[in-house]
Parts: C-alpha cells; structure tokens; sequence
C-alpha cells in the first residue's frame, strides 16, 4: 500500500480490506460512496473565489416554480451592494459536506455576482444527520461566525419540520440581519413527484415553514428530473456514459454534473431573488409548530459536565481523530468500564455528538438517581427514554457501534426523550459488549476476523453533549 493511499484510508475516506477488490467495480464503488458520506469533518471555512472550482451558468431551464422568492434576501443583497465583506454560510447533510455536491459551485457563482466583494464561505455539512443535530449545532458551527446568508439544505435526510422551524427560529433571533434561504436537494425515489409535476411529501411541511417565515425556496431536483425523462440524464451509474449527463454514483450523493445542475438551480433563484427587489423584513411570527427545536443547543462537554477519574481529555489534532477537529476542538475518551460523566439540565432532551469506530463500546443510562431502559422512536431515529430497570422491555445501553464502524470512523449522535423538567444524568461506560459481528453482518465480517483485538474493546470519544433545554441546576 502505497503512503497515499494510506493516508487516504487513515483519514476515513475509505477503510477497505483488500478483498474489496475481487468484488465487481459496482459494489466497490457503493462501499466507497457509504464510506464518503459518512466520513469525517471537512474543513469549515472555504473560499468562494477558488478559481479551481467550475463557475457554472444559469442555462436555460425555465419552471416558474423551481424557485419561490416570498421576503427574498434583502439584508444580502443590500450589504452585498455596498462592498463590503460577506460571509455565506451553509448547513445540511452530507451532500452540503461534499465538495462536489453544490456548495462551492453556489459559492463561486455567487462571488462572481459581486466580484469585489470579499466572501468567506462556511461549511457546516455533517453527513447522515438531519434538522434535528442541525437544530442542536447550529450556533457552535454556523452562527458564531456571523454569516450574512445561510443555505439549508436538509431534504434528503432528516427533513424534519420541527428541527427546521428550531433552525429558522435560532437564526432569527440571535441575527434578525442573517437572511435564510431553504434549498431542496433530492435522491433517486423523489423524481416521480416532480416528473408528475407534484413537490414530494416531506418537503410540503418544509414548504409550509418558508411561507410561514416569508422565506425564499429553491428546488434543485427539477432540471435534473427534466433532463432524466428526455433521457439526457442518468441518475446513478457507477461509470460515464457517453452523451449522458451522469447525475450520482449511488442515487444520492452529486458527482460534479449533478453539483453542477444543483448549483446552476440556485444560481437561477439568486437572480430571481435579486430582480425581484429588496422587500421590506417582516417581524417574526409566532412559531408554526408548538414542539420546535428552538430550545437546542451543543456543548463543550467540560462546560457543563464533570468527568471521572477513567476519563481524559484528548487533542483531536492526531489521526485517526484529526479529521474531526473542526467539530470537536477534543473529545472526552475513556475505555475502561464504570467511567463516568454527570451534568445537570432543565428540558424535554439530552445527547451525545460523539465518534464511532471499531473499538467503541456502549453507555449504561441513569437519570435523576434512576438506571434507565431505551426504547427506539421511529422514524425519527432518536431513542425514548422510558421506565426504570426493572421494565423488562428496551435497551438498558446506548450502543455506539452500528455497521458504519467497521474499520472506519465517523461522526454519530443520540437524543434522548426524557419528561419536561430538571434532569440530573449520568452516562456510565458499560462492560457489556455489543454483538459488533452481528451488527456488521455478513459482508462486513473481513476486518474483524483478521483484526478482533480492534474491536474487543469498550471505548468512548464523547465531542459534545446536546441538549434541548438550559444546562445547570
């Protein structure tokens, strides 16, 4: 293995044994792109003047309702005309992390708009995670930086209206000058609705947000769903076709053409907005829905938290953590049962934003002086934290090994549902060890075959604890 491809793997791009190889090339490359999406923190800021990056066109797709202007950006565009500097930022899953996927396409065309202007783009992209975590890290990774204009971009996955009214909400509150403008990305199950000429179901609740908060909407997937029906474009194939536009390699995730497209979309609606003129800002309404995630947060763990003896702070400025040091300045590591951290809040929600690998092990529960038991909420993904121990139904851990562990490492995190009020939790390193080989099943079993000693261990990096509700007594 060559030091490239080493430091490739090392950095949790892709960490494939070498049988990988002896599969066929499509199966190889959907190992890659799970691997891709799921990988670690890009760097947070970028420069939208990279000339390295396509300066794309608008072209000449037309549909009226691909983008829907409402309050429009009146504060961008207003500051973007005196000169002065700008910061744009974007927030959203995995295809807002990629640097292919839109974001630096959106950025450049925008700095080419305003060529004088000095921009600064942010990053705030966490691949599988949805409004929810958005909701919860918005300001630690977003909103700190004072951006002028944010992109949301949460449609794919994790697209709930709760957390997206907790993000709009946050947003206008802590910087009534950042303007907001929701773009909808789509995967390969989402064309049908726009080829009928509908919007799919999950964005109408985002749709009812952006009318509700006068914000302007952009949807990305019609152009591509366009060209996909005259048969110019196909949405997934693991290599180019000539005379082919090719969209993705798994559904999903934009190579540079489909980026290109989604780019090109916004690029469109920034000109919409722009022509429309600069509108008066409307005071903020009353919220849409009563159970939004206004309340969240994310914390440094030693801010709110005291740690036993069996945990110790770690730098995140090493591999195989380095690439997660703009999320996590250090994480709070332990492996050694019975370590433990408590801190004390008032809410409805705790959880954990924390890094799985191969060696994680899995936190026993214990709130206001009670061991807990969880039981899984669907769909959200979240757990609910039901009665004490002695309820014979749930988990009595929260498992931080799951099948995307396998000789890799990623982002993950956990909410927990508790009843309104003042909290005292405890999350303890437990003993009992998860069945990690049925976990990954039988096409990932090559890695802990012929490494077991990596993944018999019991190891925890805790990054930041998240909260709905006020940390403190």
């Amino acid at each position: 293995m060559n030091y490239k491809r080493f430091y490739t793997l090392l950095c949790g791009c892709l960490l494939l044994q070498t049988t990988i190889y002896s599969q066929s090339r499509e199966e190889a490359e959907e190992l890659r792109l799970i691997a891709a999406s799921q990988a670690g923190a890009s760097p947070l800021y970028f420069n939208p003047g990279d000339t390295s990056v396509p300066l794309i066109s608008t072209g000449d797709y037309n549909n009226s309702k691909e983008c829907t202007v409402r309050g429009g950006l009146p504060h961008f565009f207003r500051k973007a005309a005196t000169g002065k500097p700008l910061t744009i930022g974007f927030i959203g899953g995995s295809i807002t992390q990629g640097n292919q996927c839109y974001r630096r396409q959106t950025a450049r065309y925008i700095q080419s708009m305003y060529p004088d202007a000095v921009m600064k783009g942010i990053n705030a992209g966490v691949s599988g995670t949805g409004t929810d975590l958005g909701a919860c890290r918005l300001y630690d990774q977003l909103m700190q930086y004072h951006p002028d204009l944010v992109f949301v971009e949460f449609a794919v996955n994790g697209a709930y209206a709760d957390g997206m009214e907790g993000i709009i909400r946050q947003i206008r509150k802590k910087s009534p000058q950042t303007d907001i403008c929701l773009i909808y990305t789509v995967n390969i199950g989402h064309t049908k609705a726009y080829a009928a000429g509908q919007v799919p179901e999950h964005i109408k609740g985002l749709e009812q947000l952006a009318v509700h908060y006068a914000l302007p909407s952009i949807h990305l997937g019609m152009e591509p769903t366009m060209l996909e029906q005259q048969g110019k474009l196909l949405w997934k194939s693991a290599t180019d076709v000539p005379g082919k536009i090719v969209y993705s390699r798994d559904g999903l995730h934009p190579v540079m053409a489909g980026g290109n497209l989604y780019a090109a979309a916004i690029a469109r609606g920034m000109q919409k907005i722009q022509k429309a003129g600069i509108v008066q800002p409307s005071p903020l309404p009353p919220p849409l829905l009563a159970d939004n995630w206004e309340d969240a947060g994310m914390y440094d763990p030693l801010q709110i938290a005291a740690f036993s003896s069996g945990f110790k702070k770690a730098a995140t400025d090493r591999l195989p953590l380095k690439q997660f040091q703009g999320w996590f300045p250090y994480v709070m590591t332990a492996e050694q049962p019975g370590a433990s951290f408590t801190f004390h809040f008032t809410g409805t929600m705790f959880g954990i934003f924390d890094i799985g690998g191969p060696e994680v092990g899995q936190l026993d529960v214990v709130v206001d002086g009670k061991p807990m038991k969880l039981v899984s909420r669907a769909p959200r993904g979240t757990r609910f934290l039901g009665a004490a121990a002695t309820d014979s139904s749930g988990s009595s851990t929260i498992n931080r090994f799951n099948n995307f562990c396998n000789n890799r490492y990623r982002g993950q995190y956990e909410m927990i549902i508790l009843p309104a009020g003042k909290h005292t939790v405890t999350l303890r390193l437990s003993a009992e060890k998860a069945d990690k080989r049925a976990i990954l099943g039988s096409t990932q079993l090559e890695d802990i075959t012929r490494h077991p000693e990596k993944y018999d261990r019991t190891v925890v990096y805790i990054g930041k604890i998240l909260l709905r509700g006020t940390p403190g007594r």
